[in-house]
């Protein structure tokens, strides 16, 4: 008699072997009807698997992170099912799932088209509507690959070859058609239907340029129609957002193939960046930080020493000189501890908090470049904090509570936290680990904050912490990090000398809040839609005439306003006015300030926003209060007018 103990701890007993889907109709009809899985003593499973002894059950639905991923990849081998009624020739390859979707490479005599597309998609639903039961089968490995060379499917077959001898392979059906998986599936079609096809790409075979060209189609499902709007709406919102193309009309930057991966900054582009950097540099300032400056070349033997050579070679740009090889710096850390070695340093002089403004370079594939999200030179608001193992937590409560507040005057309110635990490839003994996670574990929860678990994405040195932004479209951005460091130190030969005289090494915490000053204007311009707050606006306000007659006050005005500190331009073209006003909200100009005959009588500027709110005339000593007091909130003195 199973007994089958579940989630909240009740348990249910059973006569003889039962599936998850019968356990699942013996708690009740609506979750019989939700279920698409189970996880089984830890293990993901089919509804139709039979537990045949006493087992943890837990039910997985599409309201669970697992439950949409068996959607998505369920959808995939619908869209594979498609594909081959519609061409029976194609061959499928690989189908897995990807953020927010997923996709399928297929090999075929030409490339898939849109209309192609249009195609499978009327009978990816057809075949939903049918809701065909999904099967199971086991098949010994060789019989499986005989199997799929028997139909003509070489691909699969190949892939089957890569596995050991000896291995069964799990294979799924649904009707007469059948695709090599490890699963779990969804326990018919008709629980797929919330779906679009997106688009078409090249894409070699085993991502090897070598190897034949195949037809990737992208895709995306979701547990229901109103999720499926939903995203497609975000996705509208994030074309109109997009940075670079806003970047260019705003004239903030550009970017050619002369310097691939780099940023051409253009005079308002670079006004925001510094605009940035001197809040950066006055918060970390007032956070005891001091600033130092660190070579981009440095010698090959400083990051086989720090372990990143090993680690991370392939992405490091190499020069040569006098028959010595250098890295141009993808990263601070190293130059950073040979900063603190200089000099002997006591525990009275912990921690120590050392920042920079470091101009890094990774060699990033091309195809993975996108605008200022991604390149190849960039510069990180980097430090590194070395202190003793004491203190840790108080260190990390610190940091945290900087980098919430930093992100609350830049408009995200919304963080959540991610704990990246050890890599398959790392440094240091499992010993060592242990006490780092045990150690950032423990600083975290002093902070007060929640975090989920990202199972094997630390750092190569230590287990990191990753802060992630939600935007104004509900997208997610991992910008800031933490990382806890017990290696780097001891390999490079940095110490400080202990209460006790015993010399020991520091602990070393890896952080950034913004990350990549690139990256991060990027998702500014996309969260704001360009309409940046008036304090990183890098034109806050725009003096206009009416008619030639108020230039004079204009340019006076202009400069009064410059003089008080504020990023003010005139514009005394020869245009109407309602003209000139569209132009600048077009531009995203916070403040619109216009000057007719009663208005240099009175001293005085008539006060638009770029939403078009009219504030009224107001004298120009009032109309520099109300810029500066927006300035001085950050945008939380006045909500968007």
């Amino acid at each position: 008699m199973p007994l089958i103990t579940l989630p909240d701890g009740s348990q249910r007993s059973y006569e003889g072997p039962v599936t998850v889907a019968e356990v699942a109709q013996s708690i009740g009809a609506g979750l019989a009807r939700a279920a698409l899985a189970g996880v089984v003593d830890g293990t993901q499973v089919d509804t139709s698997h039979r537990i045949e002894g006493d087992a943890a059950l837990r039910i997985i639905t599409a309201r669970d992170p697992e439950g949409l991923e068996i959607i998505r990849h369920s959808t995939a081998h619908l869209l594979a099912q498609a594909v081959q009624a519609i061409y029976a020739s194609a061959q499928v390859t690989i189908g897995p799932v990807i953020d927010d979707g997923f996709y399928y490479d297929f090999a075929f005599e030409r490339p898939f088209t849109l209309d192609d597309l249009a195609l499978f998609e009327a009978k990816m639903k057809e075949l939903a509507k049918a809701d065909t039961p999904v099967h199971r089968r086991l098949l010994p490995r060789d019989e499986a690959i005989a199997h799929f060379k028997a139909i003509g499917e070489h691909y699969k077959a190949e892939i089957i070859e890569s596995i050991p001898a000896g291995e069964q392979i799990s294979l799924y059906g649904q009707g007469d058609w059948e695709d090599l998986c490890r699963g779990p599936h969804v326990p018919s079609t008709g629980r797929l239907g919330a779906f679009k096809l997106m688009k078409v790409a090249g894409a070699y075979w085993r991502g090897d340029s070598r190897n034949a060209m195949l037809t990737r189609v992208y895709g995306t499902a979701w547990p229901d129609e109103k999720q499926l709007k939903d995203y497609l709406t975000r996705l509208e919102e994030a074309e109109k957002r997009d940075h670079r193309r806003i970047g260019r009309e705003l004239g903030l930057f550009h970017q050619q193939e002369e310097a691939v991966g780099s940023v051409f900054w253009h005079p308002k582009g670079w006004t925001l960046w510094r605009t940035i950097e001197r809040y950066m540099r006055e918060r970390l300032g007032r956070a005891g930080y001091v600033e130092v400056r660190s070579p981009q070349l440095i010698d090959r033997t400083l990051w086989e020493k720090s372990g990143h050579w090993e680690n991370y070679a392939p992405n490091m740009f190499i020069a040569e000189s006098e028959e010595r090889v250098l890295a141009v710096k993808p990263m601070n850390c190293p130059g950073h501890v040979l900063i603190y070695k200089q000099g002997i340093k006591s525990y009275r002089d912990l921690p120590l908090r050392i920042a920079e403004f470091g101009a890094c370079h990774r060699n990033e594939p091309s195809g993975a470049l996108h605008g200022l999200m991604r390149v190849r030179a960039f510069t990180q608001d980097d430090a590194h904090i070395f202190c003793t193992e004491e203190q840790i937590n108080s260190e990390t409560v610190a940091f945290c509570d900087l980098l919430l507040s930093v992100y609350a005057d830049f408009g995200f309110k919304e963080v959540r936290v991610k704990f990246s635990d050890r890599p398959p490839q790392r440094a240091g003994s499992d010993e060592t680990w242990d006490k780092a996670e045990g150690a950032l574990r423990t600083a975290v929860e002093a902070a007060g904050l929640e975090y989920t678990m990202n199972k094997g994405e630390g750092a190569f040195y230590g287990p990191k912490l990753e802060f992630v932004l939600r935007d104004a479209i509900g997208r997610d951005w991992q910008c800031g990090t933490l990382q806890l460091d017990f290696v780097l130190p001891g390999r490079l030969g940095a110490e400080y000398v202990a209460e006790d005289g015993t010399r020991r090494n520091p602990v070393m915490l890896h952080r950034a809040i913004l990350g990549s000053f690139e990256r991060f204007i990027g998702i500014l311009i996309e969260n704001h839609a360009g309409k940046l707050p008036t304090w990183l606006a890098p034109v806050q306000a725009v003096v206009m005439a009416i008619t030639d007659k108020q230039a004079d006050f204009v340019r006076e005005s202009t400069e009064f306003l410059k003089n008080q500190g504020l990023l003010v331009e005139s514009d005394l073209r020869n245009e109407k006015v309602g003209f000139k006003i569209r132009e600048h909200t077009l531009m995203r100009v916070p403040y619109l300030l216009v000057a007719g005959d009663r208005e240099v009588e009175s001293r005085a500027l008539a006060v638009r926003t770029r939403s078009g709110k009219d504030l009224g005339v107001m004298p120009l000593a009032e109309v520099a209060a109300r810029i500066k007091a927006d300035v001085a909130g950050r945008g939380k003195a006045f909500l968007e007018d």
